[in-house]
């Protein structure tokens, strides 16, 4: 995930935005988030950013809405080292031209006729803007997610976001850290069947439909099918 904020920085912010430790993290109901000053070096005191992605959603949102939350973290790094960000998880104006900018369109809903800022904030790819570009290159590269969560979370039918974000001063997780939240967890199960793995019997819980594939090493990505009971 390094190598690609390394091509979005060159293609979107022109090289302008520091490096920063790209980690996952499985923080509930995000796909991603950005925390300012997070990490501290060991040696020299120095601190970095951090933008985390969550990998329990890469098996059931599209490719191009991973890079998007990791396009739309990095404006918040781009605000946060050349801006105003806005209060406590408020997404101003300044932050959504910014998105505009790089091809992203900040919308409340994530589709067309959406707030522009606000705290509840998605977004949506711009035809013919920057990041549909960059993205188009990065793809041509043979670019893909290869490994997938066995247990993925259940996804809403009904994309709504959120956010709860705070400041950018780096203090410890759910605090003043700067979230998108893109789609919550479906938390009502009787729309969620199980899956089962054909070759090692490993099940999972997921919306109708999905297209699972099994992560155990011995049954080489082996479709998961709809298991009864």
């Amino acid at each position: 995930m390094l190598t690609k904020f390394d091509h979005y920085n060159r293609e979107l912010f022109s090289n302008e935005l520091p490096s920063c430790l790209i980690t996952l993290q499985r923080e509930k109901r995000t796909y991603g988030y950005f925390s300012s000053k997070r990490f501290v070096n060991r040696r020299d005191e120095k601190h970095t950013d951090e933008i985390a992605m969550n990998p329990a959603y890469f098996a059931v949102i599209s490719l191009q809405e991973i890079l998007q939350t990791l396009v739309h973290e990095m404006v918040h790094a781009w605000q946060f080292h050349f801006g105003k960000p806005g209060r406590r998880g408020y997404h101003n104006r300044e932050w959504a031209d910014k998105m505009e900018a790089v091809g992203l369109m900040p919308s409340s809903n994530s589709a067309p006729g959406g707030a522009r800022t606000g705290e509840k904030m998605g977004d949506y790819a711009l035809e013919g803007g920057l990041f549909l570009a960059a993205t188009e290159k990065l793809l041509a590269q043979g670019f893909g997610i290869s490994w997938l969560d066995r247990i993925p979370v259940a996804v809403s039918e009904t994309s709504t976001s959120a956010t709860a974000s705070g400041g950018t001063l780096g203090a410890p997780l759910g605090a003043e850290v700067s979230s998108l939240i893109h789609v919550p967890v479906d938390k009502n199960r009787s729309n969620r069947i199980k899956y089962r793995c054909p070759s090692c019997a490993s099940q999972a819980w997921g919306k109708p439909n999905l297209r699972l594939l099994c992560g155990e090493m011995t049954c080489d990505a082996a479709p998961l099918l709809p298991a009864d009971g």
